[in-house]
């Protein structure tokens, strides 16, 4: 029979609802035949619930369930009836109950598919993504796309009770400049033009500060032409945010009662407010980077007092040359062997160093690479700066600034997956703060944004806009979850006159500023309020939420590392016949 509506899905059925009737439709998960008896997991997106086909009560249904293979669309009716003694599964919400299948309609049938979806075993990536429409019915791709709906969900409810308007922006824009390559699409009605694909709704959301809208939010898709990472894709999602007549820590609280409240609602953990602060100079100079994950100490201490009139050239010499001497413990790795110690040594060489040292310290002495030169005063001065325990070892580099900071930010992220430190669970927010309004590009050798060119710098700072640039900090922020970026805002420029001179610092001419921002400048002079904002990374907040290491794993459809399509194919090419009507001809 055809079964005109289901009743249930197979996630629902409890003991209490033994000895109804009941439909249920879904995909077969697992088959078993036991003693003539055939059992069917019957699986839709709420669960699985187990169904029986028994030959003594009905003989045909049985007959016709023995055609039924792994990942069969069914329709069953029968009588929902409690487990035998010592079958019921805990470990299943439907586990005390199973169906006894009196009807069975065989909605379409499958072969062996190429992925398994009852197993945990997954196959390589680009199997997964050719084949998404079955990857995703896996249970934990199924289990990251409704997370990803339910923190999508607390974050329109939280911004909705605190008075924020979603707004929707144009997709399709003017080519601006905000730090990767736009993706370009051509105009048929305008030959030889083309428009951009947002990186970001920057500019509309200030326009829409302008425009007198106060709160604005959106769930905003953006598309970025660069390299691809775990934590990159060519198109994302973004918590997008922007707010009037604020200040840095109004946007901060708003930004730290989202966070808070998504991981309440999504997985019920309470996350402490407020959320610790690093300057960005205090995060490079403890954790080498400025997104450190601070689940973990580790931090990096200067040793260069210490050393300064040490024996020995290697330190003595860094300081008179104006390096530095800097070390982290990590604790109880003293046990390493001395191959694993030589072999940290050739990596901080491979990485840029000259050498690393270390240092082991035992009950009663300690064992170092550099023993010999170390003086007893030296040994109680790194125990006063590091407390220290028998088995604890400390490395120390010697080197120019930015060398010593890049290694050993990159030595705390290859030290705590080599020690285990870091379990699923634990979430560790952190606001990194005063970036720098620029950075000096030595391959063009001109001045760019550090961020955006929209970031207000800090009134305190604005004097060195005319005389020394690259001193002047940013009015912005970064919200950091267990060392990755989870976004980026700032407090926005609202005049005029200083958007106009930091597009100058940047090597904008007044035309060039014109003809790609003339109507954010203009907005600029008809009252634009102070507004400032933050867009959180929607693809990468589900990611740590759901303990994956990759955003792929929590995007229904995403691209390869090499912006690639392995379902459609895309990019592909397209007709003479459509690039005729682009006015477009290839030369490739």
């Amino acid at each position: 029979m055809i079964f005109k509506k289901r009743t249930h899905t197979c996630g629902e059925l409890r003991a209490s609802d033994i000895g109804k009737e009941v439909t249920l439709m879904g995909w077969v998960h697992r088959r078993r035949d036991l003693g003539g008896l055939i059992f069917i997991d019957l699986r839709d997106r709420e669960g699985i619930t187990q169904v029986v086909f028994n030959p003594e009560k009905y003989k045909e249904i049985h007959e016709k369930a023995g055609e039924l293979k792994n990942e069969y669309v069914i329709a069953v009716g029968g009588q929902v009836s409690p487990r035998p003694d010592g079958i019921v599964n805990p470990k299943l919400s439907t586990g005390e109950i199973e169906v006894l299948v009196k009807d069975l309609d065989i909605l379409n049938t499958c072969p062996t598919p190429p992925i398994t979806v009852s197993s945990e075993v997954r196959p390589d990536e680009i199997t997964r993504l050719k084949y998404r429409y079955l990857d995703l019915r896996t249970g934990r791709m199924q289990s990251n796309i409704k997370l990803r709906a339910n923190i999508t969900k607390a974050t329109r409810d939280y911004l909705a009770e605190n008075g924020f308007l979603e707004i929707e922006t144009p997709i399709l824009i003017n080519s601006t400049p905000e730090g990767a390559r736009d993706y370009l699409v051509p105009s048929r009605l305008y030959p030889g033009k083309f428009y951009a694909l947002p990186q970001s709704p920057q500019i509309f959301k200030q326009l829409l500060m302008v425009s007198g809208f106060d709160r604005y939010y959106q769930i905003a898709r953006c598309f970025r032409d660069e390299d691809q990472r775990a934590d990159r894709q060519p198109e994302f999602t973004q918590i997008d945010i922007e707010m009037s007549f604020v200040e840095r820590d109004d946007v901060l609280d708003m930004a730290e009662g989202l966070m808070t409240r998504i991981f309440k609602d999504v997985l019920n953990i309470d996350i402490p407010r407020p959320f610790p602060r690093l300057s960005h100079e205090q995060a490079i100079s403890r954790y080498g980077i400025d997104k450190p994950d601070i689940r973990y100490d580790m931090k990096m201490e200067d040793l260069g007092e210490i050393f300064k009139d040490s024996a020995f050239k290697a330190f003595s010499e860094t300081i008179t040359s104006g390096g530095i001497i800097k070390g982290i413990k990590v604790e109880g790795y003293g046990g390493a062997s001395r191959k694993k110690l030589d072999d940290l040594n050739e990596k901080a060489k491979e990485m840029g160093a000259k050498a690393l040292f270390w240092i082991v310290f035992t009950e009663d002495n300690i064992k170092s690479s550099i023993k010999k030169f170390l003086r007893p005063e030296d040994i109680e001065n790194l125990k006063k700066k590091f407390p220290v325990s028998p088995n604890d070892l400390v490395l120390i580099l010697a080197d120019k600034k930015e060398i010593v900071h890049r290694i050993f930010g990159e030595f705390r992220i290859f030290l705590t997956e080599e020690l285990g430190l870091i379990k699923y669970g634990d979430f560790k927010f952190l606001w990194v703060i005063d970036f720098p309004l620029f950075t000096y590009n030595k391959e063009e050798d001109r001045i760019d944004a550090e961020h955006h060119a929209f970031t207000s710098p800090l009134p305190e700072d604005i004097e060195f806009l005319d005389t020394d640039p690259l001193k002047v900090r940013a009015s912005s922020y970064d919200l950091v979850l267990n060392g990755v970026e989870l976004g980026s805002g700032s407090i926005r420029i609202h005049r005029r006159d200083i958007q106009e001179k930091v597009f100058k610092i940047m090597g904008l001419t007044m035309e060039e500023a014109d003809v790609k921002f003339g109507f954010l400048l203009r907005a600029l002079e008809y009252g634009s309020p102070p507004h400032g904002g933050i867009a959180p990374g929607l693809d990468r907040l589900v990611m740590l939420m759901a303990g994956e290491k990759t955003i792929r794993d929590v995007i229904a459809f995403p691209k390869t590392q090499t912006a690639f399509c392995p379902l459609t194919g895309a990019p592909v090419t397209v007709s003479e016949k459509q690039l005729g009507e682009l006015k477009i001809k290839l030369d490739v």
